[in-house]
């Protein structure tokens, strides 16, 4: 019985895919669910109250913590960006030209730049609040 492994299993950038964003698509999978896991942990079962949801005023000291605006911020900016490249490979099975290929990325790209900077800012206001 052979080792090898078949031509169709191995991973590699789609047409019209770079490999910067082949390799960002690769990363950010397996990142997604170790940090979703994190946050899951943290926000819903070492961060909970006893009486289930917390309120604005809980959130705010919640975040006093550096470490959990740090994790939320890394499961934005992961989220977004994992979301963004798989909305634009399944608009690469459209097969678009290269000119409407080009405007979906633009347009996808500031999507993702102004989600994560608006996402981090609100991050950071609610933890500056409680100081």
């Amino acid at each position: 019985m052979s080792q090898s492994t078949p031509s169709s299993y191995i991973s590699a950038p789609r047409p019209g895919e770079t490999s910067w964003i082949w390799l960002i698509k690769i990363v950010t999978g397996p990142l997604l669910v170790l940090v979703l896991m994190l946050h899951l942990i943290v926000n819903h079962y070492l961060g909970s109250l006893p009486t289930g949801l917390m309120t604005y005023d809980d959130i705010v000291r919640y975040f006093q913590n550096p470490i959990i605006p740090a994790i939320e911020i890394l499961f934005l900016i992961t989220v977004v960006t994992h979301c963004l490249i798989g909305l634009r490979s399944i608009i690469l099975d459209l097969n678009p030209s290269r000119q409407v290929l080009g405007i979906v990325t633009w347009i996808l790209s500031l999507l993702g730049v102004s989600s994560v900077v608006y996402g981090t800012w609100l991050a950071l206001t609610i933890a500056a609040i409680g100081k």
